[in-house]
């Protein structure tokens, strides 16, 4: 079996290397190429590619190429590219986050051109490549056919840790809903231990609760895993900068929410959250100071 895999960040390169390591021939391109390369040499059964025409022109039909690259522009380019230089019948996958609108329209400009689509939710992060990827994919039953092969490798087993959701974009609907909730868990999580840690007067080891959780509790999860294991090294965390990033999938989430009128308020807040944390709420808190001023005389820090 042969595939070809684009973009080769943290997540591309380890579902190459689970595919190679699964006896699979990968073919890698990547848009700084010294990326693909360096991972050619390292890792058996893995071509690097100068560029997509010399990927495309290695493989036979029906070719499948699994895309993942950040999701806008270089998707979008890349798209159009592959486009141009499959053959009927051939398949692209893409495999990294997405908002579902948009993989339903790939889909439709790739059946215009006789080719076929799939769109795949990733998860497993750092760790897909020792225990496997979840694979939440959407897609035609035939389409999803020619590629199971090469899910089955990715998943944590043949049979488990991948679902075949529904048509075109569905797969990026459930992972854009998985990292909703993946939102709310760890600001839960996050807030839960804060305050544990905040009660100074019981002077409680939030590591050792942490890891207790771990074991029976309703609570318990991966996430709750890594917590307590970076929580045994450093519980302080003195030297890490409150600054939380948000992915495009927790906004899309929340976008959905408002289209449907389903009431995602954990969710939400978590986002919001995240936006605070980045500083966006300095000036909204500046403006309270100065209010509390205004009516009340209040002291305002920085105030001479």
């Amino acid at each position: 079996m042969q595939i070809g895999i684009l973009g080769l960040g943290k997540m591309g390169a380890n579902m190459a290397r689970r595919l190679a390591r699964g006896g699979i021939s990968v073919l890698a391109w990547n848009r700084s190429s010294a990326v693909a390369t360096a991972l050619a040499e390292t890792e058996a059964n893995v071509t690097a590619c100068a560029d997509m025409a010399a990927m495309v022109a290695q493989m036979a039909s029906p070719r499948v190429l699994w895309l993942m690259l950040p999701a806008g522009a270089a998707t979008e380019v890349a798209m159009q590219q592959l486009a141009d230089l499959l053959s009927p019948g051939d398949v692209v996958v893409n495999g990294a986050n997405a908002f579902y609108k948009d993989s339903q329209r790939h889909e439709t400009e790739m059946l215009a051109r006789g080719l076929r689509f799939m769109d795949a939710g990733v998860s497993g992060g750092v760790w897909g490549l020792a225990n496997g990827y979840a694979l939440m994919v959407g897609g035609a039953v035939e389409t999803v056919a020619l590629v199971t092969p090469y899910i089955k490798v990715l998943a944590p087993g043949p049979e488990t840790g991948w679902l075949h959701c529904g048509p075109a974009g569905s797969g990026h609907f459930v992972k854009m809903v998985h990292n909703g909730i993946e939102y709310g868990m760890m600001q839960a999580l996050g807030e839960g231990l804060s305050l544990l840690q905040g009660k100074t007067e019981f002077n409680i080891d939030v590591a050792a609760v942490s890891e207790m959780w771990r074991h029976g509790s309703v609570v318990r999860s991966w996430l709750l895993d890594l917590t307590a294991e970076f929580l045994q090294q450093d519980t302080t965390l003195e030297n890490i900068a409150p600054f939380v990033p948000d992915s495009g999938e927790g906004r899309w989430t929340v976008l959905e929410s408002v289209e449907q009128g389903t009431p995602t308020p954990v969710m939400t807040l978590a986002l919001m959250m995240r936006f605070a944390s980045q500083g966006r709420n300095d000036y909204t808190d500046k403006l309270i100071a100065m209010m509390r001023k205004g009516f009340g005389g209040h002291g305002v820090k920085g105030d001479v």
